[in-house]
């Protein structure tokens, strides 16, 4: 017996696929931006103030990754939603875990950003604090991210 069609005539396994595919490589675009400050980490922390806000600079116009992240959360749910049967769970999972990066921005790196004017400026008695923090949520968002691009591979491999 044939799968039964959706309203806009694609076979479910082949929205799962899709979904699938969009999800993989998404998530892996989210994750790339983690990745490289996870790597640059040993070399920033050792930074002076000035140094690291030189440094800093180089972030400037990344904001605009943003919407990599809103399309894998996007692509993530709308896999979470089709997945079916043993994929099901892993695809919920790394929606989730990509929303948890969402968590960890607004909650810890975007207080920062603000108060550092997206590291144009730093107090000087207080600037490793809010480095560690900045630092640590971008660890944390690409650990996350890592996490649910796993997932997403276990789903399409379970499907």
């Amino acid at each position: 017996m044939a799968a039964p069609l959706t309203a806009c005539g694609a076979h479910p396994c082949h929205m799962e696929s899709l979904a699938g595919l969009l999800a993989l490589v998404l998530t892996a675009l989210a994750l790339a931006p983690g990745a490289a400050h996870v790597l640059e980490l040993p070399n920033k922390l050792p930074l002076e103030r000035e140094e690291y806000l030189l440094v800093q600079r180089l972030y400037r116009g990344w904001a605009l990754l943003g919407f990599v992240v809103v399309a894998a959360l996007g692509a993530t749910l709308w896999f979470a939603l089709v997945a079916q049967g043993p994929a099901e769970p892993p695809a919920v999972f790394a929606f989730l875990a990509v929303l948890a990066t969402q968590i960890v921005f607004w909650v810890y790196t975007f207080p920062v950003n603000r108060h550092t004017h997206n590291w144009r400026e730093a107090p000087a008695e207080d600037w490793r604090r809010l480095r560690d923090r900045w630092e640590l949520s971008h660890a944390v968002s690409a650990l996350l991210n890592f996490i649910a691009l796993v997932c997403v591979a276990v789903a399409i491999l379970s499907s």
